[in-house]
């Protein structure tokens, strides 16, 4: 990264509609907000500690065991936590990808090594990157599916990778916050194989799915008991909000929320990329609740004219200011996005 910057600085750019945050545009549910509201009214109390309520509801909706699940403020301090916890040396992890996987790794003085994703393969690492896994590696990151390029891998592939880690004694950070916004998120999760994989550590977020960044939770899955053990030792405490907790143990429940919204969200990404293609630009595969694509480097400045923020990629490692990632948001919003850029093209 030459700046970590994020989407999503609606706070720099008032009143304008946000393209550059991947969060679910239906907002949180009712239950979220309702759980919140109750959980206000015991501020005065110190959180659980450790998250007990909430790691039972997770364990039963993922099938695993609660003591192998760490809770977070965000799926960045997981990050964070598992990074200090492991204590690598030597890293290895794709770009363009995640910008706090790196940050993370800086922060602990760890070796960075950067196996680049090309255009020309459509961002797909290919075998390359496995054949470049080996034991000089104390971690490997891997975000499926990935981002900003929205890349999915399937299981076949992340399990080859993960296969690859534990034959070199490699810890593997496997994110997974975008894969429910897939079309088959149960098909290539690979939570149903942790047991086989004790050096690996699955990320979740109730971020995204659940429209809650600004509450901050996220978590992660691994059958190692050292590594939670070791991640818990050296996270400071109270660290998930009691606010926090109850709107995690509510969003668990939302089921129908979650069919209904991607659902929606599937259609409307469908229905923007092909607008998208039509009016001339690369747009890339991508499986998420995001499209990534190729314009003009005054893209941005024209779509912020125009009351439009998209997420300029010109700040990842391996990109330049031509790549653009936007959310897929609701149907009038989309329709002022195609607006906008096909307007750009046309002023071309």
């Amino acid at each position: 990264m030459k700046k970590h910057i994020h989407g999503g600085d609606i706070y720099k750019y008032q009143g304008i509609l946000d393209f550059s945050s991947n969060i679910n545009p239906f907002g949180p549910p009712s239950a979220v907000m309702e759980a919140i509201i109750n959980a206000s009214e015991e501020i005065y109390r110190y959180p659980d500690v450790d998250a007990t309520e909430l790691k039972k509801k997770i364990a039963a909706k993922t099938g695993i065991d609660a003591g192998y699940i760490f809770c977070g403020n965000g799926a960045a301090e997981v990050i964070f936590t598992v990074v200090n916890a492991v204590k690598p040396k030597k890293a290895l992890i794709q770009v363009p990808t995640f910008a706090e996987y790196e940050q993370a790794l800086d922060a602990f003085d760890c070796q960075v090594d950067y196996f680049t994703l090309y255009e020309e393969n459509g961002f797909r690492p290919q075998h390359g990157f496995i054949d470049a896994i080996s034991s000089d590696y104390d971690i490997v990151f891997l975000c499926n599916p990935n981002n900003p390029t929205g890349v999915l891998l399937d299981r076949d592939y992340v399990k080859q990778v993960a296969e690859k880690c534990l034959k070199e004694d490699v810890f593997m950070v496997l994110d997974e916050c975008f894969l429910d916004f897939t079309k088959d998120p149960e098909k290539n999760t690979m939570i149903g194989l942790l047991a086989e994989f004790p050096n690996l550590m699955i990320l979740k977020a109730f971020t995204k799915l659940y429209a809650m960044a600004g509450v901050r939770l996220g978590y992660g899955l691994c059958s190692d008991k050292k590594v939670i053990d070791e991640m818990n030792s050296c996270v400071q405490p109270w660290n998930v909000s009691s606010l926090a907790q109850a709107a995690g143990v509510a969003a668990i429940d939302e089921d129908d929320y979650v069919r209904k919204s991607l659902a929606e969200i599937r259609s409307e990404r469908k229905r923007l990329i092909s607008h998208m293609e039509k009016a001339g630009y690369k747009v890339y595969e991508s499986a998420a609740n995001y499209v990534f694509f190729r314009g003009s480097e005054d893209l941005f400045d024209i779509c912020v004219s125009e009351g439009v923020l998209p997420r300029s990629c010109g700040n990842y490692r391996g990109l330049d200011n031509r790549y653009y990632r936007v959310a897929v948001r609701l149907e009038k919003e989309n329709d002022r996005l195609i607006e906008v850029l096909i307007k750009a093209k046309e002023e071309k």
